[in-house]
């Protein structure tokens, strides 16, 4: 494996972190060299391959840097993020960006890093769910004009303790309607007399259930029709591979800021 890329995997104790390590190491044209985690994480020393079910590694949970890594894959929370950011900087090291819930500040930094590193950041790393975006821009474009008005509602589904809500991908679909169709109201749930719905609004409602690993439904409402763009994902490897992917793509690639709209040629 002289020849394969070596990986890095920050949250690797995660439930996603745990999978993009199994599935990396399945990959001849990878080799998992580092696995990082908060350095208040109880789990720190564990080896990465045992606590993912794949068999020792020899690639022990670290909060630093100190192993030879070419690409680092980030699926962990937003202060983890901003850590690892401020370390692959530093050591001029392409960092794949899969969390999400970050804050302004914090998009700001990635944004300064990615003049010095090549950065990928997207929110959602499904190859479904990056062609629904496209489909979602196309749908936006060819309705923005409609007679009748169109109301636009977002529905997104995920497991019990994810975090933040709307999902980053959720609010990413929102930023792509409104592009397009020019809402500039964002309106997050509804509860009382709310009144008639405003013409220039986005509605979002976020489910949090069991162990769903995502959905999001775009809604277009007209009078007499409705169009739904929706994208599901049955297991969490689809969110994994197109980090991989990812990381596959941003080592080759000069310092800047890119998407998986990039990475997949899209």
């Amino acid at each position: 494996m002289s020849n394969a890329l070596k990986l890095g995997v920050n949250g690797a104790a995660g439930r996603m972190g745990q999978r993009v390590v199994a599935l990396a190491h399945q990959d001849k044209a990878l080799q998992v060299t580092a696995a990082f985690e908060s350095a208040s994480s109880p789990k720190l020393g564990l080896d990465a391959g045992e606590l993912a079910g794949i068999g020792k590694l020899n690639v022990p949970l670290s909060a630093t840097i100190d192993q030879p890594v070419d690409v680092i894959i980030d699926f962990s929370t937003p202060e983890g993020c901003a850590h690892i950011l401020t370390l692959s900087k530093e050591r001029k090291i392409p960092l794949v960006i899969a969390t999400t819930g970050l804050t302004e500040s914090q998009r700001a930094d990635v944004v300064a890093a990615s003049k010095v590193i090549p950065v990928l950041m997207a929110p959602s790393m499904s190859l479904a769910v990056n062609i629904a975006m496209k489909l979602v821009a196309d749908a936006s474009r060819a309705l923005k004009d409609h007679s009748s008005g169109v109301d636009v509602e977002i529905i997104e589904r995920h497991h019990r303790y994810k975090e933040d809500a709307p999902s980053g991908t959720a609010l990413k679909f929102g930023e792509i309607v409104a592009a397009e169709m020019g809402q500039t109201e964002h309106k997050h749930g509804r509860e009382g007399r709310t009144g008639q719905r405003p013409r220039n609004e986005i509605g979002y409602h976020a489910l949090r259930v069991g162990d769903n690993v995502g959905e999001h439904t775009i809604v277009y409402g007209m009078l007499g029709e409705t169009l739904e763009v929706a994208v599901k994902g049955q297991s969490r490897d689809s969110y994994a591979v197109g980090s991989l992917t990812a990381a596959k793509f941003l080592v080759t690639q000069s310092p800047g800021l890119y998407s998986m709209k990039d990475a997949l040629g899209l």
